[in-house]
Parts: C-alpha cells; sequence; structure tokens
C-alpha cells in the first residue's frame, strides 16, 4: 500500500493522472488452459469425443460421480431408496440445484436427461433393456420403476466419462439423440460463453455464481466441484506441441492437457511447470466400419487384426517405456475383467498368419479408407504404423488426414467410403470407458439399429452380453467376459493396440489439478 500512494504523490508532482485498477479487476483470476483437442461438437451425448465429454463436465452436472477409489458417490442426489424386490429405485434431488438460465433443476428435467442417454450411450443402453417406466414423484423427487433387478445402476448413473448422463433442461433434453443440441445451458460450476466461443480459436467458461458445491472434498469427479477462478479459456487454435509447452514453460498458458510424447523427457527438465502422470490410463484402439466391403466380411478384418503387432504401435506412438505396455484384453489390463481369453490371432500374430487369412478371405483389393487425425498428438501415429502393416499383409490403403474434429464428424456417416464415409480410424478410450462387457462401446453388436460407430452386427456377441448384464455371481460373470471378448476377436469387432498414461504439464503456481485420469475438469483448481 506505501508503495501505491509513493507513485500517486509522483505522480501528482509530475502532472499525471496514475491509474489504479480496481479492486474486483485485480482479483479476477484466468485460468489458460490448451486443450488436447479443437472443440467443435457442443453435445456430450451425440458424441463420445473426450472434448466433447470436457465441455460436458465444464457446464453440466451428474446425479452420481466416481470418485478417486472408483466408488459411485451422490452428485445432485440427496438420497435414494431402493425397494426390497431391487425393482424401484427412488431418488431425490439437493436443494438449491439451478440451471443457469435461472430456472430450478426439476425431476422433469432429469428424466428427459436420462430418456436421451439412454438412447445414445452403451451402458445407458443395456440400463434401459431393464426398465419399465420413469415417474416424477414431485418437482425433487423421481422414481425408476425395473422389469426385473438390475445391477449396475449407480455405476451407469456415475460413470465418469463417454457418454456422461449429464442433466440438461427438458427443453434441451428432448432434442432427438441423433441430432445435436443448439442450447447449451446446464446446473454445473460454468457457464458457458456462446458469443466467444470460436470452433479453432477458443472457447470461454465463467464460474456459475450460483452453483452450489457439495460439501464433501473433492474425490477424482465426486464431491465439491468448488471453482476458484473466474474464468477460464480453452486455446483451442494452439495445435502445435512444441509451441504449446513453450507456451507453457513462459507461462503463457497454465495447463497443456497433453504433453507430447517425445517432449516428455525435455518438458520434466523444465523448473517453472510440474509434469504429472494420471493415475489411470487408457487404451488404444483401431475400430473397423462392418457395413462396407472389405470389412463387411470378419474374415477380412481378422486377416488386418492379425497384422497388428501392439509394440510396433506403442513404440512408434508413445515411445517412452514408462508410459506403455502391451495388453492382450479388450477390457483394461489389471481389472477384473482383464483377460488374453481369444486373444492369441493378435498376440501371437505374425505377417505371414495376416497374408495367409487376407488370401482365405477372397479380399479383392478394395482399398480401405483410414482416417487419420493432424492435430491430435496422442494417437496421431497410429494410423500411420496401420496402413504399414496392412500394406505389408496385403491391403491396399487409403490413408486419408483430417483434423479430429472432422474425424469426429464423420465416423457417424454410414455412407460407404467412396461417398465421404470410411473402413477405419483409431483411437484411444480412458479405463473406465471399456473395463466391463456392459460399457465397452466397440462390442455394442447391434449394427444399424443403435451401435456405436462401425456398426457391428453379432446376435451372438449379443447373446452373451445379455446373460452378462443379468449375472450376479462373480465367477460367472467373469467366465462370461471371458467369452465376450473370445466371440470378439473371433468376429474382430476391433482392434486393442495396448494401453498407456498421457503425461499433462502444469504451471507450477497451479494448485489441485485432478490427475485421476477419469476426465479433464476444471473445478478445485487454484491459481496462486
Amino acid at each position: 500500500m506505501q508503495m501505491k500512494y509513493r507513485l500517486a504523490a509522483l505522480a501528482t508532482a509530475l502532472g499525471f493522472t496514475l491509474l489504479i485498477p480496481t479492486q474486483s479487476a485485480a482479483q479476477e483470476k484466468v485460468l489458460n488452459v490448451v486443450p488436447h483437442s479443437n472443440l467443435a461438437i457442443l453435445d456430450p451425448i451425440w458424441t463420445t469425443a473426450y472434448m466433447s465429454r470436457n465441455h460436458g463436465y465444464m457446464i453440466y452436472d451428474t446425479l452420481f460421480a466416481t470418485d478417486a477409489k472408483n466408488q459411485i458417490q451422490p452428485q445432485m442426489v440427496e438420497s435414494w431408496l431402493v425397494s426390497p424386490d431391487k425393482k424401484v429405485w427412488e431418488f431425490k434431488l439437493r436443494n438449491g440445484l439451478e440451471f443457469h438460465d435461472g430456472n430450478p433443476v426439476t425431476s422433469e428435467d432429469v428424466i428427459a436427461s436420462l430418456n436421451r442417454w439412454g438412447k445414445r450411450d452403451a451402458m445407458g443402453v443395456a440400463m434401459y433393456t431393464f426398465v419399465d417406466k420413469l415417474e416424477v414423484i414431485s418437482a425433487n423427487r423421481f422414481r425408476i420403476v425395473f422389469k426385473e433387478p438390475c445391477g449396475f445402476v449407480l455405476e451407469a448413473l456415475g460413470k465418469p466419462s463417454s457418454n456422461v448422463p449429464f442433466i440438461m433442461p427438458k427443453r434441451v433434453a428432448e432434442t432427438d439423440p441423433f441430432k445435436q443440441i443448439t442450447e447449451h445451458i446446464g446446473s454445473g460450476p460454468y457457464t458457458f460463453k456462446a458469443d466467444e466461443f470460436k470452433p479453432g480459436d477458443k472457447a470461454v467458461y465463467l464460474k456459475f455464481k450460483n452453483y452450489k458445491p457439495r460439501p464433501e472434498p473433492v474425490s477424482a469427479m465426486a464431491g465439491s466441484k468448488e471453482v476458484f477462478v473466474d474464468r477460464v479459456v480453452w486455446n483451442l487454435a494452439l495445435r502445435d506441441s512444441q509451441a504449446a509447452l513453450n507456451a507453457l514453460v513462459k507461462g503463457e498458458v497454465d495447463i497443456l492437457e497433453q504433453v507430447a510424447f517425445d517432449l516428455y523427457e525435455s518438458a520434466q527438465k523444465e523448473s517453472a511447470i510440474s509434469v504429472l502422470k494420471p493415475t489411470i490410463g487408457l487404451q488404444y484402439m483401431c475400430r473397423f466400419n462392418h457395413l462396407h466391403a472389405p470389412f463387411n466380411k470378419p474374415e477380412v478384418r481378422r486377416a488386418a487384426l492379425a497384422s497388428f503387432n501392439q509394440e510396433a504401435f506403442l513404440r512408434a506412438q508413445v515411445g517412452v517405456k514408462e508410459l506403455y505396455k502391451p495388453c492382450p484384453s479388450m477390457f483394461t489390463c489389471g481389472t477384473p475383467y482383464g483377460s488374453p481369453a481369444g486373444s492369441e490371432i493378435q498376440s501371437k500374430s505374425n505377417m505371414k498368419m495376416a497374408q495367409e487369412l487376407l488370401k482365405k478371405s477372397g479380399y479383392d483389393g478394395t482399398p480401405v479408407v483410414i482416417m487419420k487425425p493432424t492435430d491430435l498428438q496422442s494417437i496421431g501415429k497410429l494410423p500411420d504404423v496401420a496402413a504399414q502393416l496392412m500394406r505389408q499383409a496385403g491391403f491396399k490403403v487409403d490413408l486419408q488426414a483430417m483434423d479430429w474434429q472432422t474425424l469426429v464428424s464423420r465416423r457417424a456417416k454410414k455412407d460407404a467410403p467412396k461417398d465421404g464415409g470410411w473402413h477405419m480410424f483409431c483411437t484411444a478410450w480412458v479405463a473406465p470407458d471399456i473395463w466391463s462387457p456392459i460399457n465397452n462401446a466397440a462390442l455394442d453388436a447391434r449394427g444399424l439399429k443403435a451401435g456405436w460407430f462401425g456398426w457391428g452386427e453379432d446376435m451372438k456377441l449379443e447373446e452373451l452380453r445379455s446373460q452378462f448384464l443379468r449375472a450376479t455371481d462373480d465367477g460367472a460373470k467373469k467366465k462370461l467376459s471371458d467369452q465376450i471378448q473370445a466371440r470378439a476377436f473371433e468376429v474382430a469387432t476391433h482392434a486393442p493396440l495396448g494401453e498407456y498414461v498421457q503425461p499433462v504439464g502444469v504451471r507450477k503456481n497451479i494448485t489441485g489439478v485432478n490427475i485421476s485420469g477419469l476426465s479433464n475438469v476444471y473445478w478445485g483448481i487454484k491459481k496462486n
């Protein structure tokens, strides 16, 4: 304060007017973030893309949430009751829940939101096979009535990643689930500044002052979602990995969601930043389009699968041994369902086997269109490796480059590849998204009816998944999960490519960064 008065006195003596920032302006704290990709799709139910999921966590809230111990905790829900026969679940919402437009959150909003989510999300679809009806009891109480007991209700309502059952206003949630919403109003810790949103440039979020955090300490996706900054700005234009790291080191940005693997060692030497490793990792996969030749034949898909050596993908894409490991399972390794069951075609694969399988399949030389993202460093090299290995196996490959958001939009198209469709793309799933037969979207084998992009269809696989949904004994569930995976390898739903963790870069003056690995979220963070 003495310095301020001295400056004021000096300014007066010199005949100047000293402009001192107001207290409110001086106190405003802006958190500048370089996210892992551009943000173009704002509907986190319409797509499984993680940028859309992360956007969802900024502005929406959830009924339940997953904590750091992978336990389900209440979030918007205050309390709930379950009938003795496990068929009726009643929920009461917390008091004071409010949407950004000032309207209270009601049971009608919740039911409309769950109904829309239940038509798109793999786990939601599974839960809704048990649902008889959802009913409003009062403005803040509702019930779900099941036709038969469902053993994963809370796991579904509290799932931490795509598609998250975010709660939206009824008028928004009533949008056709296969069309994107056009209004972005939630009840979460931040409001979305739609007037400042520029895809490819920036997305801006403001602290929602009427948000009511839970009293419990923050724990992964659960607990208090208290916000300690006034504004969060996502820099969507800074896509060069080295430039992004330089900006972090210089203090031009505060958080870098993905430190490029080839910059990992040099980033660790920078004194101004910390390089954090999340506690939960991800699994790489390549997804086949089952609708169009040549991948409409499982024999051709199996040939491609046999050519995919996980170590080749991991070494090329990640390169840092401490950050990756091969995993023969379609479910997360180290979890109850992680298993090598049926994986012999890939774990014991060699190029000669792939060539023989392709020859026997009757493959006619149709070029395989592989979509390659140009702006997502964590997966950008996977298509190149896939193309190289498939060409060695005898495939003709058409590698088409595009930005990730274009890829995300294009993969929803069911058109033939020659008409703007596709044959294959590679992606990554955070561990909880693929660690059971219920929520692993790539195992959804309902085809065109409602399956995940690629639209695999196999009645035997669906029957096994149906049995898993109804199994109550852990031993029986484990046996069924092995059978499901073996069948998935047999029909080649997709190709698992191993697991990795993605380092995060943070300025030393930033504390409270969530490193659960479940999602990129920006509550609980302080900028000192």
